[in-house]
């Protein structure tokens, strides 16, 4: 599953318990570990297990810098298709802003389930009819990406004491480079089951997420936006749609089962193109012609769930 549970929720959870381990001791270094499982309505799953550190860094007297520190993540992933290793740093210089950088390596390989192939990694290419065509196998390459960013972040509860006062809102920003090392400058490729739209260059993703938190079983209910854009140029891409935004609007709906446990569910519609040609599903994406006259259409997506449990 895409980075849109663990990389925008996640911190959000993290920042809690970070809290409630350092009430005692501000300046001590502090770990907490996770284990996330991820479903959805999609034929896909991902286990995830996280180690979190945080290390207090230039805290101040006022309450915007007397919870300045340094985060680090590292974490593993598996899923049917693929196996990756994440790591993540996010520096809190301020209560309103994060800076955050990290990367991930990992590998992929293929299924076939009930004649309906299942990509993990691979190159997408036209046959000679013009259609897409599926080539690569399993662990034929190393699949990467690297990125840094920024978040804003607000809590009305900072202002407003209260176990009901967090209304909260976080927007992120970043720039990634990922890549595939077996592709070549302008081929492309997928990635657990994607549409195999990828290619090795800079990307701009950016999320926004406004939600209230609350301290009953019923935690969390949220609205995020989240946004892509591919930043390399491949000629004539405005012809199928390459250079436009691609969105995805979710509802999050957070529960506490336990101390240790959380339950996230989601609900989610993204953006598509519309083309001109009828058999645009089978074609190679670049041989699409996108619909001037009405370019996008907006449908389900899927709904997923994530659980996690804290150690």
């Amino acid at each position: 599953m895409k980075r849109i549970l663990l990389f925008i929720l996640l911190p959000l959870f993290a920042s809690a318990l970070i809290a409630e381990e350092q009430a005692d001791d501000r300046t001590a270094v502090t770990s907490s570990g996770e284990m996330t499982l991820q479903v959805s309505s999609l034929p896909e799953m991902k286990i995830s297990f996280t180690e979190r550190f945080s290390f207090p860094f230039l805290q101040g007297e006022s309450p915007l810098t007397a919870d300045n520190n340094i985060g680090l993540a590292l974490s593993a992933e598996i899923s049917p298709i693929s196996l990756n290793g994440v790591a993540e740093a996010v520096w809190t210089p301020i209560a309103f802003f994060q800076f955050v950088a990290g990367g991930r390596i990992g590998s992929g390989w293929n299924l076939n389930i009930f004649d309906s192939e299942i990509y993990g990694i691979g190159l997408n290419r036209p046959d000679s009819a013009g259609n897409g065509e599926h080539d690569g196998g399993a662990f034929d390459g190393l699949l990467w990406k690297a990125q840094t960013g920024g978040a804003f972040q607000f809590d009305l509860a900072a202002l407003y004491p209260g176990n009901w006062h967090h209304a909260v809102a976080r927007s992120y920003h970043e720039i990634n480079y990922k890549g595939y090392t077996r592709a070549k400058d302008g081929e492309s490729w997928y990635y657990e089951n994607d549409d195999g739209e990828n290619c090795n260059g800079f990307n701009y993703y950016g999320n926004l997420l406004i939600g209230y938190q609350m301290p009953i079983f019923f935690n969390m209910a949220a609205l995020l936006t989240e946004m892509d854009l591919y930043l390399y140029d491949t000629p004539d891409r405005g012809r199928w749609g390459d250079d436009k935004i691609r969105w995805t609007f979710s509802g999050i709906f957070g529960f506490t089962i336990t101390k240790q446990i959380d339950l996230t569910l989601i609900a989610q519609f993204r953006t598509r193109g519309n083309y001109q040609e009828s058999n645009w599903r089978d074609l190679y994406y670049q041989n699409r012609t996108i619909d001037s006259s009405k370019p996008i259409h907006l449908e389900f997506y899927r709904v997923a769930a994530t659980l996690t449990y804290k150690f």
